[in-house]
């Protein structure tokens, strides 16, 4: 039997591979004879251009570029082995993670340091681009990142304004750059959000970003306002396009100012592992998550997951933090089965339980493969 451990980090406790490589000891525990192949995974989110880089051979290239709050700072981005594909994280320069909770404000936050990491890789000739825009701290519509490949936002005095949430219903002009080579931009975007509204960047997302609910209003405004104007500047993307409210509006951003194509993100980060691949010599597919419960039908990685495995009849069994999914669920998601590997700890602190993700992990997959009859997966 081939078994294929395929999993995603379990946040705050565990990164992706460290999370496999606790399961497929647990197996090997369980079922000495069986073949194991790992694979981390990332559904677009933080830490997907380290999966890719481990897994792809990716060449890391660090340089200074802007925090949120225009801070210089170390970052990374990766290039292909033919150096012609550049592969960027926003979370890398405009990720939330990168502010104090007291720092967080997306009225005051940038994507331009984004657009640096576009420029360096520019200059040393790369042209495609692939994009993850994942846990950012922003509601900017991409405006930091344009301003950093030379785009102008002017207000009506024909001012330039600082690229930044609070800047956007100021906008009246929108100058392009003198030069700008045609690139191919692949964006990893797995929200289907409108750019403005009640489903748009500012109502859904700007809360956790540290708005207020009169900034979250200024913001939704201010989303309106730009796409208004941009318009009338001649860039015509449809705000209303689902993924154009991720990230801040940074989905509409990528569109307009990039012509950037918006992917699944998981789909996208599948393909270029070559998972289908992997899954030709698969027996059993062995995945996991922090927590599995109704809207794990809805989310990304493991409705990802077992899609591409029911094409091929390939039962799958998740490990999980919190298992809140009724069996009826289960069935939706396509789970042959799913355990907590807490369940010996339901009354420890979440701390503790945390602390031993890695060694539940392993525990609970030993005991799940001793006594459990794969063939009536």
């Amino acid at each position: 039997m081939h078994i294929l451990i395929a999993s995603d980090s379990f946040k705050d406790a565990l990164p992706a591979r460290e999370v496999c490589l606790a399961l497929e000891r647990g197996i090997r525990a369980a079922l000495p004879e069986a073949q194991t192949t790992v694979c981390p995974l990332a559904d677009g989110g933080e830490g997907t251009m380290r999966i890719l880089a481990d897994t792809l051979g990716l060449e890391a290239v660090e340089m200074k570029a802007a925090d949120p709050l225009m801070r210089p700072r170390k970052s990374t981005y990766y290039l292909s082995a033919d150096g012609q594909t550049a592969f960027v994280e926003m979370a890398e320069t405009a990720g939330l993670q990168l502010l104090t909770p007291g720092e967080r404000n997306p009225m005051e936050t940038t994507t331009y340091g984004v657009g640096q990491q576009f420029v360096d890789a520019m200059k040393r000739g790369v042209s495609k681009f692939i994009l993850a825009i994942g846990g950012s701290a922003t509601n900017d519509a991409g405006m930091g990142l344009a301003t950093a490949l030379g785009y102008d936002f002017l207000d009506a005095d024909n001012q330039p304004l600082d690229p930044i949430g609070a800047s956007l219903d100021r906008v009246y002009t929108i100058l392009m750059p003198s030069k700008m080579p045609k690139l191919d931009v692949r964006v990893m975007c797995d929200v289907t959000n409108p750019l403005f509204g009640p489903s748009g960047a500012a109502h859904v997302y700007a809360r956790q970003k540290g708005a207020t609910d009169e900034e979250v209003t200024i913001l939704d405004n201010g989303l309106q306002s730009f796409a208004k104007n941009a318009r009338l500047c001649g860039h015509l993307e449809d705000p209303n396009q689902p993924g154009a409210g991720a990230a801040g509006g940074m989905g509409y951003g990528c569109m307009a100012f990039l012509d950037a194509r918006l992917e699944s993100g998981i789909d996208l980060v599948l393909d270029l592992l070559g998972f289908d691949a992997l899954l030709d010599k698969t027996d059993l597919l062995v995945t996991g998550e922090g927590k599995i419960d109704d809207q794990t039908q809805h989310g990304k990685l493991i409705r990802g997951l077992c899609q591409r495995a029911a094409e091929r009849n390939i039962p799958v069994v998740a490990f999980c933090g919190v298992l809140e999914a009724d069996v009826e669920v289960l069935k939706k998601i396509r789970l042959a089965a799913a355990t907590s590997i807490n369940a010996g700890m339901l009354d420890a602190p979440l701390e503790e339980k945390l602390k031993k993700t890695a060694e539940n992990l392993e525990k609970t997959a030993a005991m799940w493969f001793k006594t459990h009859d794969l063939s009536q997966l």
